[in-house]
């Protein structure tokens, strides 16, 4: 694992050296790691970027065979040792279970969440033809895309941004789903042709949403970055996540899940926040996909998110694993490889345990 110092001047903020924030050396993690440097230098702090080369990063052999969290671990273990102060994940590739050693110090405003459609021609979802080329490897995707009865050849989707960008313009494909939020920042969004709203497609949970991550015991940096935190977003993310930390005692289907803070008004005209969470759990083969919706206080997030989990499962949810599991036996879906961390290559095989990082796409 190599460390490499960012090289440009840091404007001084405070006294004492800067923060250091982990970044893994992408164009993505790049971009989001730089908006918490320079929220952090705007405030008065001095903060500079560090990359993480990891054995990922060097290698073009597939996620599972080089180990499942590489990205994520590798900056944690960069922080746990003190070589960083900061690191700065895409929330939903963190695993769900704690590790005690470290704090989500900030969750920031979230970028938009849903997925985004890029297409050839300019074409939306509903103007694909029967038998248009499709890529993604995330199992949420294709089975949303393929329960909306669309009939799409859906196609095995590696690489970055620009490699998957690439392949409709260059006609090997007649579309691809991405996550609008990756788009959004490295300024790609004139490539987006539709942003699929979640009655068509629920995001993974956490999607668009950033992690600022220090050590538990760094009290200062804590304090330093609490300041960074969006408490509607942060009450968003936990609850999709705990609806995903619910499933994972049983069921192991491709999951969507989004959590809104809305305005609403009480009888005697009195406006209050409500937290407003919808998820769903499919078959990978896209015959079936359960939804369920609940509205609660974002002060009960977590419960909100475990409620909704344990209302899928009694619908039913943990019987969809037998069908994902014939669906990748009878169709090669071992080639639809969950797309995990930002900008990795895939894993060769559908998600089978969510205390791992989430595996339900990537925001490249």
């Amino acid at each position: 694992m190599t460390l490499v110092q960012e090289e440009d001047n840091v404007t001084a903020g405070s006294t004492g050296a800067p923060w250091r924030i982990g970044t893994r050396g992408s164009l993505l993690a790049l971009t989001q790691s730089a908006t918490i440097r320079d929220a952090l230098i705007a405030a008065g702090h001095e903060a500079e970027l560090v990359v993480v080369k990891t054995a990922g990063d060097l290698s073009s052999e597939p996620v599972q065979q080089i180990g499942v969290g590489v990205f994520t671990s590798a900056l944690r273990d960069e922080l746990a040792a003190g070589a960083i102060d900061i690191a700065v994940h895409s929330y939903k590739d963190l695993p769900t279970a704690q590790d005690p050693r470290f704090t989500i110090a900030a969750i920031p405003v979230r970028e938009d969440p849903r997925d985004a459609l890029v297409a050839r021609d300019g074409l939306v979802l509903g103007e694909l033809p029967a038998g248009a080329r499709v890529g993604t490897s995330a199992p949420r995707r294709v089975s949303q895309l393929r329960a909306l009865g669309l009939g799409l050849d859906i196609v095995p989707l590696r690489g970055n941004l620009d490699t998957r960008l690439r392949r409709v313009s260059e006609g090997e494909l007649d579309a691809v789903v991405v996550a609008r939020a990756g788009l959004a920042r490295i300024d790609r969004l004139d490539a987006v042709t539709e942003a699929l709203e979640p009655v068509q497609m629920l995001p993974a949970p956490g999607q668009g949403a950033l992690a600022v991550e220090c050590r538990s015991d760094d009290k200062e940096l804590i304090e330093v970055l609490t300041a960074l935190d969006d408490a509607p977003t942060r009450a968003s993310v936990v609850a999709e996540r705990a609806l995903l930390a619910e499933l994972e005692a049983g069921c192991t289907a491709p999951i969507g899940a989004l959590a809104e803070v809305v305005e609403s008004i009480d009888e005697d005209g009195r406006i209050f926040d409500e937290l407003s969470l919808r998820g769903c759990a499919a078959a990978v083969d896209g015959s079936d996909v359960l939804r369920a919706s609940i509205v609660g206080a974002p002060a009960n997030a977590d419960e909100l998110g475990r409620a909704l989990a344990r209302e899928l499962l009694d619908l039913g949810a943990r019987e969809l694993l037998s069908v994902t599991e014939q669906s990748s036996a009878s169709e090669g879906l071992s080639a639809l490889e969950p797309e995990i961390g930002s900008d990795t290559q895939a894993v060769n095989a559908p998600a089978r345990d969510f205390t791992q990082p989430s595996p339900m796409e990537n925001n490249q």
